[in-house]
């Protein structure tokens, strides 16, 4: 199926699997609309896929600001008529024990990686409802089927993700799909932010053997191009161990 001129929102789509996915879907024939905070990166990215004579846009959002989402998502209506997509995938990683007592850190974890999330899904909801039609994926991690040390409140905001798509799986009517993708590691920027010296150490090899971010844009892709009547409810994604 081609996902030709469909309407595609990507939240934290300045790096990592952001851009990766914002770069591939455009290329493969979508409308899309980077969105993140940082928009300088943005601005790079959307004028690059121009020149190459791509559709692409950009928005700068907070996801933790559920008014800038609405607006956000009011722009690409009144801009291109419908929202086909959105990609859910702005996240943070600052990981820790818990006797660190990084109470700053759990608390803005909390506010990008779950309610990030449910901003993006009320915002779209109800239009995608009015529409008869609409994809939501959200972005999780393989943290939302295991836990590490250091990683117990990522781990909890991603396991969140995991039971909220499953949720507005169960719940969703009017042919909106749900997807839920689970990366493993990544090349990303997320390792970069961690304040925890014993974190950041460890992370080093941990973060060894990792995924482009491109194979994750692949997977979402996929997801995106299945026919109306075949929605990919999960996929994790792992680096093959022996490569």
């Amino acid at each position: 199926m081609s996902i030709k001129n469909k309407v595609v929102l990507v939240t934290g789509g300045s790096s990592g699997i952001g851009a990766a996915t914002v770069d591939l879907l455009a290329k493969s024939g979508a409308v899309v609309i980077a969105a993140a905070r940082r928009t300088d990166r943005l601005e790079t990215i959307v004028a690059t896929l121009h020149q190459e004579g791509y559709n692409a846009d950009y928005k700068q959002l907070d996801v933790t600001d559920f008014n800038q989402m609405q607006h956000t998502v009011q722009e690409v209506i009144d801009a291109y008529g419908k929202i086909d997509v959105i990609v859910n995938n702005a996240g943070i990683m600052p990981l820790s024990k818990l006797d660190a007592l990084k109470i700053d850190e759990w608390n803005r974890m909390i506010d990008v990686n779950i309610r990030g999330v449910l901003h993006g899904i009320g915002a779209v909801l109800p239009i995608m409802t009015e529409q008869n039609s609409g994809h939501i994926i959200n972005i999780a991690s393989i943290g939302a089927y295991e836990v590490t040390p250091t990683a117990a409140v990522y781990c909890a905001t991603k396991y969140a993700v995991r039971a909220i798509t499953e949720g507005l799986r169960q719940e969703a009517t009017h042919n909106i799909r749900t997807t839920l993708i689970a990366p493993g590691v990544t090349e990303s920027e997320l390792a970069d932010h961690i304040t925890d010296k014993q974190a950041s150490e460890a992370m080093i090899e941990y973060r060894r053997q990792a995924l482009p971010a491109p194979a994750i844009a692949h997977a979402i892709l996929y997801a995106i191009s299945q026919p109306p009547e075949v929605d990919v409810s999960e996929l994790v994604v792992r680096p093959t161990l022996s490569f």
